[in-house]
């Protein structure tokens, strides 16, 4: 009997609900190719839902989407809504009750596409960072005295448990093993500064390392991090990191990969309900006008089908991509494609029916 999948969407604001409709046509062509179903259930919440209602995430939204077997989301933020409200109140909401403590995301260039950094192809240009996702100065520990006034203080801590720490450094080390290239597992931190933090990271870093001696260990600092992406991205092949830094780093990421229109990540609970999304945002000022890249949005179907074990179908649709950067799309940027958002979405879609892929 065919397996059947139910994945909860949540198309969001600005052009979210365009690039979901493309992952969702890949995932359904996959599907059919690959022989399992798929179905889905709908969530409009975000900054619509918001404005209308007040309501930011209600607890039968919570309830629904904890039943599903993974979640694909567009992109929530609105013009209309202060910045933070949208973004705490869903995404870190969602991350945290779900703990989805894996942040993970590719950083590769594919062929066809522009990187600025100069004399790197890709096969230089081919590595994952996987974040801390539910700790660290995420954790929204601290608060605000004498607000408004002279005096006023401001206080951010930065949460770091042994469990926390550990699971997410295992992973690192599980999925290093599983990806199989250089096998090279580097921890990205601040030890000369965060003492106290980042003595815990390096500490179980090493501790965890002794259980994985086919993997090589490195450290660098942050800043260095960011120094050898740009100059030398052929050293990486899986960073680990904490929160903070995670989100810092995985930005440039997709700079050097070409562009958020190609960055898509996963937030992960390996026993649980992931959830999988493009990386750039709503884009409010592009909607309707189809002219939006929806590349990232079908990588992260690439990455939902890889989650919950669909790897073939998976391979396909990463297969496909390559094929249409390669051999279709003059430019990745929005606007510039030579395509529209839906034919691009055609032309994944087509290739993998085909069977005519990059790989």
């Amino acid at each position: 009997m065919a397996k059947a999948y139910n994945i909860a969407v949540i198309p969001g604001d600005g052009t979210g609900p365009e690039v979901v409709a493309e992952g969702l046509k890949v995932l359904d062509t996959a599907a059919a190719e690959f022989g399992f179903s798929i179905d889905y259930e709908h969530y409009n919440i975000g900054g619509e839902h918001y404005l209308k209602t007040g309501e930011i995430l209600p607890e039968a939204v919570i309830q629904g989407l904890s039943e599903a077997d993974s979640i694909f989301l567009g992109a929530i933020g609105h013009p209309d809504v202060k910045p933070g409200i949208l973004e705490k109140g869903i995404l870190l909401k969602l991350r945290f009750l779900m703990d989805q403590y894996i942040n993970l995301r590719p950083v590769k260039l594919y062929e066809g596409v522009y990187t600025p950094i100069k004399n790197k192809t890709s096969e230089d240009i081919d590595f994952v960072v996987i974040r801390e996702n539910s700790e660290g100065l995420y954790a929204g520990a601290g608060g605000l005295l004498k607000q408004g006034t002279p005096d006023e203080v401001a206080i951010q801590e930065s949460i770091n448990t042994r469990k926390g720490v550990e699971r997410c450094i295992r992973y690192a080390f599980e999925y290093c093993r599983g990806r199989n290239k250089a096998k090279k597992l580097t921890l990205c931190g601040k030890t000369n500064v965060l003492t106290y933090a980042f003595d815990l990271w390096e500490r179980a870093f090493y501790e965890v390392a002794k259980d994985y001696p086919d993997i090589e260990t490195d450290y660098a600092h942050v800043d260095a991090t960011c120094m050898w992406m740009v100059k030398n991205p052929e050293w990486f092949d899986v960073v680990v990191t904490d929160n903070m830094f995670g989100d810092i780093i995985t930005d440039l990421g997709a700079m050097i990969q070409g562009g958020m229109g190609i960055a898509a990540g996963g937030n992960i609970n390996p026993e649980g309900v992931s959830m999988f999304e493009p990386i750039g945002g709503s884009a409010p000022r592009y909607t309707g006008k189809q002219i939006i890249n929806p590349i990232a949005a079908i990588l992260s179907t690439q990455l939902l089908l890889e989650t919950i074990g669909e790897q073939e179908a998976a391979t396909a649709i990463e297969g496909a991509v390559k094929k249409v950067l390669r051999d279709d799309i003059k430019d990745v940027s929005a606007g510039k494609m030579g395509y529209s958002t839906s034919e691009v979405g055609d032309l994944v879609a087509g290739y993998i029916k085909s069977g005519k892929t990059g790989v």
